[in-house]
């Protein structure tokens, strides 16, 4: 029998290793992380004291959950395999003047009709792996580990349930396409996935060799976002899906050591993202003239953050960097701050639907809080609502684990 003290020094050394302290100087294999990005003690602490009941109480619930991949379910619509992962559009609808042919779009509504196991099944596995990987960093109890490894194994390496490295047939539209660069973003929750294999693979109770095999999955899900046309087509969107395809390989790359793909995403977030999307005032234009301009604003700016917070090392600083007109994340984050405090200034359109839900805590306010040791931003995440409401809210936040983006390096958050 483990003895209670050795578990605790287990977890002591675990977050050392992956979160050194002030978040100094981490290296992934060539990759490190910037001393600049010092988090206040104090702030962590807040966080970790109030996420931590919801976080033992929830993994203890979701201990029972069985994995659920996308082979455990299927659309006779797709043309994909059964490893494939298929979604349909959104906001693709029947067409009212033509019953039975191609499907219209109607922005901001979401079809129920549409197939959308494989994106639930998706985004359960980043709540539930998240939430035990959340449960371990906390505990340092080794049931948390082996139940978010479970679902690991199942996702990607078990041959009969694995899901295939890619999203061929993600977004379809019936009647005009099998799949689209669009869908790509449904893979969005593998970011919490990628932060919390990161965090396992320093646990004495996880298998290297399985960590290297769920590595192998990652390292092909890069090479075909980076070479497919679908990926590329996404790489290139101007809006809130360039961001996220960004913020997606940021993430995978910093999981397997690639510096050459996070180079790429300094790059483009440098001289193609901010310039591109950003206005003068720190608005998105084109999230702008969506039918939900809200939410799709807080959308961008998780995405954002997300990614400024993997590519930040010694090299470069996304969080304080900015153009030579003032455009970074400091002013976009001034830009939205009155309204998260205020909604009703916001001067544009209301969101279509779920406007009066609006606005959630989003992991963005915990990045800033972190980042720029700034507790406004942690108060204005505590005060705002942390309980979905709808599905359509809870599909929106796409981080849902503060926990695993902290940087735990104080001993005695361990007990």
């Amino acid at each position: 029998m483990r003895k209670p003290g050795l578990i605790i020094l287990f977890s002591i050394l675990i977050l050392l290793l992956v979160f050194n302290p002030g978040f100094a100087l981490t290296k992934v294999k060539g990759t490190e992380t910037n001393e600049k990005l010092t988090a206040s003690d104090s702030i962590v602490l807040q966080i970790v004291k109030v996420e931590k009941k919801r976080v033992i109480a929830l993994a203890n619930e979701l201990l029972a959950e069985k994995p659920r991949t996308v082979t455990a379910s299927s659309s006779s619509r797709s043309v994909g395999g059964k490893h494939d992962f298929f979604s349909e559009g959104p906001y693709w609808w029947p067409d009212p003047a033509n019953p039975d042919g191609p499907f219209i779009r109607n922005d901001g509504v979401r079809n129920p009709d549409r197939f959308n196991d494989h994106d639930v099944s998706l985004r359960n596995l980043s709540w539930i792996v998240g939430t035990q990987t959340s449960a371990y960093l906390i505990s340092g109890k080794e049931k948390y580990a082996s139940a978010a490894m479970k679902h690991l194994s199942a996702w990607f390496i078990d041959t009969a349930t694995r899901m295939n490295p890619n999203m061929l047939y993600a977004q379809a539209i019936r009647g005009i396409c099998t799949g689209r660069g669009i869908g790509i973003i449904d893979a969005v929750p593998l970011i919490d996935v990628a932060r919390s294999i990161m965090i396992l693979e320093k646990s004495p109770y996880v298998s290297g060799k399985d960590i290297v095999l769920i590595k192998a999955w990652f390292e092909q899900f890069i090479s075909w976002l980076t070479s497919h046309q679908y990926g590329i087509d996404e790489m290139n969107a101007k809006n809130n899906h360039g961001t996220w395809w960004h913020a997606q390989l940021a993430a995978y790359a910093r999981l397997v050591g690639d510096r050459k793909v996070l180079e790429l995403c300094s790059d483009h977030y440098k001289n193609i993202i901010l310039p591109g999307q950003m206005a003068a005032d720190g608005s998105f234009p084109l999230e702008l003239e969506r039918t939900k301009p809200y939410s799709y604003s807080l959308f961008n700016l998780d995405a954002l953050a997300s990614l400024a917070w993997n590519l930040t090392d010694s090299s470069f600083d996304a969080w304080n960097y900015s153009l030579p007109d003032g455009r970074g994340l400091k002013l976009g984050l001034e830009f939205i701050k009155p309204y998260l405090e205020n909604k009703s200034a916001w001067p544009y359109m209301k969101d279509v639907d779920h406007w009066d839900e609006q606005p959630y805590a989003r992991q963005f306010m915990l990045f800033a809080a972190m980042a720029w040791n700034k507790p406004e931003w942690f108060d204005l995440w505590k005060t705002l609502n942390q309980n979905f409401k709808s599905n359509d809210s809870r599909i929106s936040q796409s981080l849902k684990n503060p926990i695993l983006w902290i940087d735990l390096k104080n001993n005695n958050l361990i007990k």
